[in-house]
């Protein structure tokens, strides 16, 4: 698992790409573990500050309870699709876990002072921007254990 910032020193041109289409994107899908182990999907924002990447939630939301009994998750960004495929600038899957931040201080630093939300950092494991370069499908895939791999299909 890594940070935002040792991501971006791994792999600089995915990191552009990924955070190009999370600016563009605000609302991002956040895949969670449910305690039957059933996924849940939630709507959710994602903000990037001093080399982290951070989630937020309102007080009590299920995605935040899923999170605390099982820090494993997903975010999935996609661009809008029309009907012409050179357009679609692809789309941006995120794992890893996400670690609840509780003591007063950190979330102060991390731009989040109070107790009447959540707050939680992600530690990545893959990033993942998948696209259309003419004919070809093009996977970009970012692994903290095996680095970066770029896969092409016709």
């Amino acid at each position: 698992m890594t940070s935002w910032q040792e991501f971006q020193r791994q792999a600089p041109e995915l990191a552009e790409a990924a955070r190009r289409l999370m600016d563009a994107y605000k609302h991002k899908v956040l895949a969670t573990l449910r305690k039957d182990g059933s996924p849940r999907v939630s709507g959710t924002e994602v903000d990037r500050r001093n080399g982290e990447l951070w989630l937020g939630s309102m007080a009590g939301a299920v995605k935040a309870l899923d999170l605390r009994r099982d820090p494993r998750m997903a975010i999935h960004v996609t661009s809008a699709f029309n009907d012409d495929p050179a357009t679609w600038e692809g789309d941006l899957k995120l794992a890893g876990r996400a670690i609840e931040i509780t003591d007063p201080r950190e979330r102060a630093a991390a731009g989040q002072p109070g107790d009447d939300s959540h707050l939680f950092r992600v530690e990545l494991s893959e990033v993942v921007w998948t696209r259309a370069e003419g004919d070809e499908l093009v996977i970009t895939a970012w692994h903290a254990d095996k680095g970066e791999r770029e896969f092409r299909r016709k």
